[in-house]
């Protein structure tokens, strides 16, 4: 088949482009040109290069032309962020390509009410910011476009996706260096409310098994949405506790309230530790495995440790030698 992504040199393409050169697909990427991909690997140089300035082009209304005259069989939208955005592209490529699949983001739920959380399910309060907003509508635009008879759409919704070239979030739920200096170092680490809130992680290549997995099974993905994150969510005590072990540390943590936190740290750090926290997410993956055949190769741990490797040995991180 040949596959259009949009957006593919960033963290979920750096892994899915290169999975579906080896399937034997005819790859186009799409995107500004600004970076190289995270993993640089020999299938890239089977991959055709399309340089587009999406946000400029979908103010001009030309940027739905653009992917339509690729003549994909299969377009991979990995850098959509509004429903104006993605209502021209559904409307361009409807009667045109076999399949859309977008890429959402578990934030399109708010404060959880039940765990895990479940797609069709009301376990979640409404999405609290307009990222998760727009994620949210989104997926229930693409659900009814093919409920409806239209274009064959799939919505992909990661976690907080780590893996190799970039920073994790960490055990405060934010991307601060100095708390894994603090971890690695044995001191105390000052960790807003009772240590018992989750997170949960995907690794990058899991995202892109994910989506190889839906085009695989455009038949059962075809009008869904899916839940894609670790098999487990790590508490911020139990994040702390293994982080720790990768130094030859003991666990310590020193609990407090968000007032005083904020006090300690930049408000940066504290509102996406807030954001990140807050939200307590611990998600699903039940559909996903029975429709798709999503089967994750990495528990959270494993995916933030290849991280944090990652970071040590490019000079990107200044913490003692781990010793996993």
């Amino acid at each position: 088949m040949k596959i259009v992504v949009i957006g593919g040199s960033g963290h979920i393409g750096s892994f899915l482009v290169p999975r579906l050169v080896r399937a034997g697909h005819e790859v186009v990427n799409i995107s500004r040109g600004s970076r190289l991909p995270y993993a640089d690997v020999p299938e890239w140089r089977q991959v055709r290069k399309v340089t587009a300035d999406r946000e400029h082009e979908d103010r001009e209304g030309i940027f739905g032309d653009r992917v339509a005259e690729l003549g994909a069989d299969v377009v991979v939208d990995l850098m959509c962020f509004t429903v104006e955005s993605a209502t021209a592209l559904v409307d361009r490529l409807r009667g045109e390509t076999g399949h859309l699949l977008h890429c959402g983001s578990i934030w399109r739920y708010g404060v959880s009410l039940k765990l895990p959380l479940a797609e069709e399910s009301d376990s979640a309060e409404e999405p609290v910011d307009e990222y998760g907003i727009q994620k949210r509508d989104i997926a229930r635009i693409l659900k009814e476009e093919t409920a409806s008879g239209g274009l064959a759409t799939t919505s992909i919704h990661p976690g907080h996706i780590v893996g190799p070239g970039w920073q994790p979030i960490g055990p405060l739920g934010n991307l601060d260096p100095g708390v894994w200096q603090t971890i690695a170092s044995g001191q105390p680490l000052r960790v807003p409310g009772i240590g018992t809130e989750l997170m949960h992680h995907v690794h990058a290549d899991d995202v892109a098994q994910a989506f190889e997995k839906a085009i695989l099974n455009r038949d059962a993905a075809a009008g869904e949405d899916f839940n894609i994150v670790a098999p487990s969510a790590l508490t911020v005590r139990g994040y702390v506790s293994v982080a720790a072990s990768w130094f030859g540390q003991e666990p310590r943590m020193e609990t407090v309230g968000w007032d005083e936190f904020r006090r300690t740290t930049t408000r940066e750090s504290a509102d996406i530790s807030w954001a990140h926290l807050s939200r307590n997410h611990c998600v699903s993956i039940h559909k996903a495995k029975s429709l798709i055949g999503y089967a994750p190769r990495y528990e959270p741990e494993q995916a933030v440790l290849e991280s944090v490797q990652w970071l040590v040995s490019n000079g990107q991180l200044d913490v003692p030698k781990l010793l996993t």
